[in-house]
């Protein structure tokens, strides 16, 4: 049976793949316009929403989205999600509404089509390089001095064993410190669930609720780089907690 759902998730997984390059296609004309210049990058959001939107309506993923009310308008903040599957950048769409970028890796910008979205409005950035990676932070602070979210993966990367998560990174809590702004953790619980990492006809892949809770920001105001240690073991466990405790309610 396992396996039957493994093939099955696989031809799923080819109709995301799909349906994402198809609708990528249609919109691609007002994608080039609007991520051309920085006064369209709003316009470009929005059709973001838009296009994952349609997306996750036509694939059957649904999210439940917990304590939006976290989020004030016009509030720049570094947003800190656990990273569990690709979809996780497509959910953050329906998630987090307010303007945000993301600092990504470096090879999704030579994605043909795709690496529109990383050429200006998004950040890449090669984790093996010092001096890309200071390019990468030193654009993140500049879009929060423009009053625009930044959302970093503390992992860095997908764990081999999510829902586990692994050893968070000093970076997105560092920035959050120097800017003082706000640090917002997101915990998802079952993205995993809808696209796991594995081959294509293994893991788990299919439709279902997308869920998700906002954290209460944290503020950074008056915190020095030496408190980044602390402001990272902190998120960590607050997103870590919520995991362990879905995970015990749902076997009880």
């Amino acid at each position: 049976m396992k396996k039957v759902k493994e093939i099955l998730g696989g031809f799923w997984k080819i109709y995301v793949g799909l349906c994402f390059t198809a609708l990528l296609l249609i919109l691609y004309p007002l994608y080039f316009i609007f991520l051309f210049s920085e006064k369209h990058f709003n316009k470009g959001f929005l059709l973001l929403r838009f296009h994952t939107g349609l997306l996750m309506y036509l694939t059957g993923v649904f999210t439940s989205v917990k304590n939006r009310h976290h989020i004030k308008k016009g509030q720049a903040y570094v947003i800190t999600p656990n990273h569990s599957s690709f979809l996780d950048i497509i959910i953050l769409y329906q998630t987090f509404t307010q303007y945000f970028v993301f600092m990504g890796k470096k090879s999704l910008a030579n994605v043909p089509i795709f690496g529109i979205f990383f050429k200006k409005m998004n950040i890449p950035v090669d984790r093996r390089s010092i001096v890309d990676g200071k390019r990468a932070m030193d654009r993140c602070c500049q879009e929060l001095e423009k009053g625009r979210s930044v959302v970093m993966f503390p992992e860095g990367t997908i764990s081999a064993n999510v829902p586990e998560m692994l050893k968070f990174k000093n970076g997105a809590f560092k920035l959050a410190i120097e800017k003082q702004v706000p640090v917002i953790p997101i915990t998802f619980f079952t993205n995993y669930k809808r696209l796991e990492m594995a081959g294509l006809f293994s893991g788990k892949a299919g439709p279902g609720m997308a869920k998700a809770v906002i954290h209460e920001p944290i503020p950074t105001i008056g915190m020095t780089e030496k408190d980044a240690p602390d402001l990272r073991d902190k998120v960590f466990k607050i997103i870590n907690d919520e995991l362990l405790a879905y995970q015990e309610n749902k076997n009880n």
